[in-house]
């Protein structure tokens, strides 16, 4: 019962810290997100440690769920309107930011005291955008320009980027340590991102079929959380990247469903609510011992992976004939870092367990710094592009 009594006393403490966080947040030039990860930092362990254990200890499915649903409505943005008008734009800038940022930290990174394998490893994570974060900026700031509808369709593609660069990444490493049959790394990184296609087509044909017939013209948040996590799940037991296969699912039905508008407006009602959960967890479990040991290479790992999203997507920018707005203010707009990069972390230090310590240290310390600092600059990126509509 004291069990009980406590998680409901956390979730309920939690969610009402993020109606304290959108007050604050309407009065200051500090998005909710920022406030939510330092919030997290003030009562976790390395604060007043408030947040009982059988409550973050359900951290890992509490993530799942919000990327998830965050994965579903970034391939929502996917719309055949939004790439016929803007194609060249967002893969131009989607994939020169990605290669551009991987190559520039790996680069400062082997300058260091790193041995080359890690720096190869974390200049791929370097790649990922938080997908969440930026989302949840765009919607706060109520920013309906196609500069906002651009950023999100990128966010939607970087992380497919970033997962091939990581799985590159993977066998060169593997390459590097001298094991024989680094082309298996290869082979299965595109097993996952295929399967991750396959299983969001899957779901999406019958699921974009059934949008808004089940009830006829109302929109049904029971059969988006089903589509969602039923592609969620599989994905998980598929061993394949459950955030594409979410975002498949979500351009899938936007394109295809008669009602496709209904499950992306019924699933926001509960988008925040996950988001307050997520961000607050993730600010709580910063280690701020372990910052003291890898200290360099975090700040080397900050400043880099900055430099390579900004001029990376400047660059794309200017191939695809952007305005100057997007030139300009694009990259910081994708500077957030969160689940996506914790993820592939994870995957690393399971598959190179020597790096295990290095890794995990480096990405999660300046995750916390991007999920702080990112939000920033998307919220000053978005105003510009409204003052110059």
């Amino acid at each position: 019962m004291l069990a009980n009594a406590q998680f409901l006393l956390a979730l309920g403490g939690i969610l009402f810290l993020g109606l304290i966080t959108d007050m604050i947040g309407k009065k200051t030039f500090l998005p909710r997100i920022t406030l939510l990860l330092i919030f997290g930092v003030i009562i976790g362990e390395e604060g007043f440690n408030l947040i009982p254990t059988i409550f973050s200890d359900r951290f890992e499915i509490i993530a799942e769920m919000t990327l998830l649903v965050v994965g579903f409505m970034l391939g929502g943005t996917l719309t055949s309107e939004t790439i016929i008008k803007s194609g060249r734009t967002i893969l131009s800038i989607s994939i020169s930011a990605a290669i551009f940022t991987t190559v520039i930290v790996a680069l400062a990174l082997s300058t260091t005291e790193l041995p080359l394998e890690i720096a190869i490893l974390l200049g791929c994570i370097a790649s990922a955008t938080a997908p969440a974060a930026t989302v949840d900026t765009v919607i706060e700031s109520n920013n309906k320009s196609s500069f906002s509808r651009s950023l999100l369709a990128i966010v939607a593609l970087d992380d497919v980027w970033g997962l091939i660069l990581f799985s590159l990444g993977i066998a060169l490493v593997s390459a590097l340590n001298g094991a024989a049959n680094e082309s298996h790394f290869i082979l299965s990184a595109g097993i996952e991102i295929g399967g991750s296609v396959l299983l969001g087509l899957g779901i999406g044909l019958p699921a974009a079929f059934l949008t808004g017939r089940i009830k006829p013209g109302q929109p049904m948040l029971t059969e988006a959380l089903a589509a969602v996590f039923i592609c969620g799940g599989l994905a998980l037991w598929l061993n394949v990247s459950f955030l594409i296969a979410a975002m498949v699912l979500g351009a899938t039905i936007a394109n295809l469903a008669k009602h496709h508008e209904y499950p992306f407006n019924a699933i926001e009602g509960i988008e925040w609510p996950l988001m307050i959960i997520f961000f607050i967890l993730a600010g709580a479990s910063l280690n701020i011992a372990s910052l003291n040991q890898i200290g360099l290479f975090i700040i080397v790992f900050i400043i880099f992976r900055s430099i390579g999203k900004i001029v990376g997507a400047n660059i794309g920018a200017r191939i695809s004939n952007a305005d100057n707005i997007t030139c300009r203010w694009m990259g910081a707009a994708l500077l957030p870092q969160a689940g996506a990069a914790m993820g592939m972390a994870l995957v690393a230090a399971n598959q190179f367990p020597e790096y295990r310590q290095t890794l995990l240290s480096v990405v999660i310390s300046s995750t916390i710094f991007f999920e702080i600092i990112g939000p920033i600059f998307t919220r000053m990126a978005l105003r510009k592009s409204e003052q110059n509509n």
